[in-house]
């Protein structure tokens, strides 16, 4: 047998019904009936249709906080104590080959989970009271970026 001779066993393949296509059971109007939404093409409702009356989440009420907020990359000072940096001065890009920064466009915050040994110099967009206060008493620095002035923000 040669790949060219292979072909399906007798009867186990069927022709898909070919509809709309001249007299014999499914031909002028395919097998929907006539008129109304189902039988126009592109029709159909939503998941959430309801026969017309309000959908349910449109009845419900509204309650609670909505955030749509920063989403940050965090790092956690115990990350930091196991990369070992010459100069021990982190910023995006030795966070992002340490694996510890994935996402680009996020911004970067520091969280003070774990402890850190050693004095280092932390350059990110954002970090806790808790987390800055451990690497001061360590002898090190947090470095955040300036906060926009008013006049700047109006000139975006």
């Amino acid at each position: 047998m040669k790949l060219h001779e292979l072909q399906p066993s007798p009867g186990s393949r069927k022709n898909r019904k070919r509809v709309g296509r001249g007299p014999g059971g499914t031909d002028k109007t395919a097998g929907r009936g006539h008129k109304g939404q189902k039988s126009r093409s592109g029709a159909g409702k939503g998941a959430f249709f309801e026969g017309g009356r309000s959908r349910l989440i449109a009845r419900l009420p509204k309650r609670g906080f909505n955030n749509v907020g920063t989403t940050f990359e965090v790092i956690k000072l115990s990350q930091l104590n196991d990369i070992e940096v010459e100069g021990d001065t982190f910023d995006r890009n030795v966070l992002e080959i340490a694996g510890l920064v994935r996402r680009k466009n996020w911004p970067v915050k520091l969280l003070a989970g774990g402890e850190i040994s050693r004095a280092v110099t932390v350059h990110v967009d954002a970090a806790s009271a808790s987390a800055i206060k451990a690497i001061e008493a360590a002898g090190g620095k947090v470095v955040l970026p300036e906060p926009k002035t008013e006049s700047a923000q109006k000139a975006e």
